[in-house]
């Protein structure tokens, strides 16, 4: 969120810089299953954002000292690739990278039965191959679906979606010049079924009447987007049927 001054005019006629409404998503796939290697997996479409999630587990906590008697060790690994922004990025973890899977992290250990697993080890690695803004809330949303899609129990999926103040108004799900140029983003985490929230974050300033604008606006949003994630695991699953002659 750069909220730094610019001749770009985001918002014109009713109609932000990429013609999109106040309250409309950026074209959105999610597939589930898509590497063979993995115990659950989803490939994730989110505008520009191009996200790949793996999910492996429970298996075997190694080294042993790591274990938990009680609860299964859940680790979310984030990282975005070299080739992921317009200018090249630095191989490995860094501070953003390791704060994101830290909170994305602490929001999965919300959802997923650690309990049942105790002594072992869930883990979740998301790479971001293409970067087109809310980098976040697409790795979390395609972790989600990974980790039903390995079939670890959960509560709830989770998505994630995000809204922001752009030329001042809110709008939903922020573009690269949006959340460039835009004066404030708030990125959150929910439970569909519950309205439970996992995740919230901010960054710029709002006013008490526009965050509440805005979350109620990134609530819908992540709705919309949960209804893309169920039919990502029930389409993997029909073609599975389909290939083995049933119903």
């Amino acid at each position: 969120m750069g909220g730094a001054k610019t001749d770009i005019k985001l918002i014109s006629k009713g109609k932000r810089i990429d013609g999109r409404g106040f309250e409309e998503l950026r074209p959105i796939k999610i597939e589930a299953g898509v590497l063979k290697r993995a115990d659950g997996s989803c490939y994730l479409e989110w505008g520009k954002n191009k996200v790949l999630a793996a999910a492996y587990g429970p298996r075997e906590c190694f080294p042993k000292h790591t274990q938990n008697s009680y609860r299964a060790k859940l680790t979310y690994r984030y990282n975005m690739a070299p080739f992921s922004t317009d200018d090249r990025k630095r191989p490995g973890p860094d501070r953003r990278s390791t704060e994101i899977s830290k909170v994305s992290r602490e929001a999965l250990e919300k959802v997923v039965f650690l309990e049942y697993f105790p002594r072992t080890a869930i883990e979740v690695y998301v790479e971001v191959l293409q970067a087109d803004a809310g980098t976040r809330c697409a790795a979390l949303t395609a972790a989600s679906v990974a980790l039903a899609d390995a079939g670890i129990p959960m509560r709830d999926l989770i998505v994630a979606c995000a809204a922001g103040k752009v030329d001042d108004e809110i709008v939903l799900d922020l573009c690269q010049e949006e959340d460039n140029y835009g004066s404030a983003d708030l990125p959150i985490a929910i439970s569909p079924r519950t309205g439970q929230i996992h995740l919230m974050q901010m960054d710029g300033t709002l006013t008490r009447k526009e965050f509440s604008t805005a979350f109620e606006m990134a609530q819908k949003g992540c709705l919309k987007v949960n209804e893309l994630q169920k039919k990502a695991l029930k389409d993997k699953y029909e073609k599975i049927g389909e290939e083995y002659g049933t119903e």
